[in-house]
């Protein structure tokens, strides 16, 4: 049985550090789960969680894990060079692929047929990238260190969860807020 896009948000949640969301059932996920302040939420953003995650990483030491959907990276790969480029230790992009564009009615990406998101990522030039189909295998991928990415495979099930009911300057100003409190 294939491994459930919450369990692997799950598992996300419980690291130290910041979570950059992929916007969605994701982020409604990872709210459902465990709400905190050093959780941001993409809310409206397709594409652009690995860059603003790499940013974020850029200019703290906290590790930085980003949530991003299959769908989500294919319309941004560029970031996938920037990370490569800029290699920073502390960022870990966890790509959770289901095959689908999930929000939005579960039209196929690309990854369901053609797009190997692995290769793509190491042609990119990122040295540490894995491919996981189980949350062991997910866990031992975390432990190697960054940067990272980690494309997680995972069923097309969406867990019947609430929206996120913060609106966006306010997760934006809590998030900012929480990484000035950890750089003290």
């Amino acid at each position: 049985m294939a491994m459930k896009r919450i369990d692997v948000i799950r598992e996300i949640s419980k690291r130290k550090g910041l979570i950059i969301c992929n916007l969605g059932f994701p982020s409604r996920e990872l709210y459902s789960i465990k709400d905190k302040n050093t959780n941001f939420y993409m809310l409206g953003s397709m594409g652009m969680a690995s860059s603003i995650g790499l940013g974020v990483a850029l200019c703290q030491k906290e590790k930085v894990y980003i949530i991003e959907g299959d769908g989500s990276i294919l319309m941004n790969l560029g970031s996938l060079a920037t990370i490569a480029a800029y290699a920073t230790p502390n960022l870990n992009l966890i790509v959770v692929d289901n095959g689908v564009y999930g929000s939005t009615g579960k039209q196929p990406t690309h990854t369901a047929k053609v797009a190997d998101l692995k290769k793509i990522a190491k042609g990119a030039g990122n040295k540490k990238v894995f491919e996981v189909k189980s949350i062991e295998q997910l866990k031992e991928a975390l432990e190697q260190g960054g940067p990272l990415i980690i494309v997680a495979k995972v069923n097309q099930e969406s867990k019947k969860v609430p929206e996120v009911p913060l609106e966006a300057e306010f997760i934006k100003k809590r998030f900012m807020n929480a990484i000035y409190e950890l750089n003290k």
